[in-house]
């Protein structure tokens, strides 16, 4: 049925026709209003759920951690410092193999203060061992919450599933929300093999020596690979449900016969969707939609490649010193092609700076001057920092 929410409302609306046993939460900007609504449904007594209001980020993740591996289908949310504050947490529950989602209120990292979105939160916790899958609107962001959850327990890795902040959580839109009914028969109620019994005893987390570190880390990295095809399989069949797909791995949009593509993520896919169409018809690129990041979809994205002979990498976050962290990944994957396209790397919207529709006419002026192995953030303005910085 069509609704107009608020995204966080609707990512609400969404966790709790997931039926979760167990959400702890912090809040804080701009994630506070998904877990508003959240205890709210629960004070409303339309969710049935043990709701942990915590001192902290690291408590909620605390938390969620002890409640999954006692079998309960658990939720959390959290953007920027939360994130941050989270990680080490992160990092355990990825190492326990314990399955639950996060939603990632995409936005800035400090300092200096900025509350306003883009993806560096979630890109410095890439390595923790989460699934990370990114939503261009809020119609995906509902979708992939409920894919999430049987993509996890399928798996038995979390998810993390990135929204970006304000562009998403604070937007109205016309959205399908899904009947209970169908989520009931898409996502089966949890049950962990490996939760916590008194009756089996088992230990979890536990020191392990450089006898078998390495093995257990391995294990990690097969796992996070073997789950690319869950991730495919939960969004077919997702919409043989309701419908609707969000994308799978990725996708790729525009012109056949393109010899450019631009490839990004989350909602500045929509922005490029629009800006595509206006082209003029020989100008217009092959758009691709990143969908999840980790596991990396190298093969999907080598065959999604094939023809190109140009690709713009265009992302909302960099590794300083370095350059594209997306980029950097996209080059490394595309190294085996036998005829791989030219590379090229921007950043775009740090920290919340729009980002108009005439931003891929711009790209595509830019990538021209830029070398293969190039990084350039596109929107700098180097006139507003003193001479030394520039």
């Amino acid at each position: 049925m069509l609704h107009a929410l608020e995204g966080s409302q609707a990512i609400a609306q969404a966790v709790a026709l997931c039926r979760p046993a167990v959400v702890a939460a912090y809040p804080i900007t701009p994630q506070t209003h998904i877990v508003e609504n959240i205890s709210k449904l629960v004070a409303d007594g339309k969710l049935k759920c043990e709701f942990v209001s915590v001192e902290s980020e690291f408590s909620a993740a605390s938390v969620v951690l002890g409640s999954a591996a006692t079998g309960a289908r658990s939720y959390t949310a959290s953007s920027s410092q939360g994130i941050l504050l989270m990680a080490e947490v992160l990092f355990d529950i990825a190492g326990m193999r314990l399955p639950m989602v996060l939603t990632c209120a995409n936005r800035a990292i400090s300092a200096p203060i900025n509350i306003w979105n883009d993806h560096q939160d979630a890109m410095t916790v890439r390595d923790s061992g989460w699934i990370q899958l990114y939503c261009a609107d809020n119609q995906e962001a509902i979708d992939t919450t409920i894919q999430a959850f049987r993509i996890s327990e399928r798996t038995e890795l979390p998810v993390m599933v990135c929204v970006d902040g304000f562009v998403l959580t604070h937007t109205l839109e016309v959205v399908d929300m899904p009947t209970a009914e169908e989520v009931d028969s898409y996502l089966p109620p949890f049950t962990f093999k490996n939760k916590l019994d008194p009756k089996h005893p088992l230990s979890l987390g536990t020191l392990v020596g450089p006898e078998y570190y390495t093995e257990a880390r391995y294990s990690l990295h097969r796992a996070l690979e073997k789950a690319l095809p869950e991730i495919e399989s939960a969004d077919a069949d997702w919409a043989k449900i309701c419908g609707r797909a969000s994308g799978g791995l990725l996708t790729v949009d525009g012109p056949e016969s393109a010899t450019i593509g631009v490839l990004a993520m989350g909602s500045v896919v929509s922005t490029l969707t629009e800006a595509n169409e206006i082209l003029p018809g020989k100008k217009r690129v092959k758009l691709m939609k990143l969908r999840a990041f980790r596991p990396f979809p190298a093969e999907a994205l080598r065959q999604a490649c094939a023809g190109l002979k140009e690709l713009i990498v265009l992302e909302r976050a960099f590794s300083p010193g370095c350059g594209g962290i997306l980029g950097t990944e996209v080059r490394a994957a595309l190294a085996g092609m036998a005829k791989p396209p030219a590379v090229r790397n921007f950043a775009v919207g740090l920290g919340g700076r729009d980002i108009p529709l005439g931003t891929l006419s711009k790209l595509l002026d830019a990538a021209k001057a830029q070398g293969n192995q190039g990084f350039s953030i596109l929107d700098v303005e180097p006139e507003r920092l003193p001479p030394e910085d520039r």
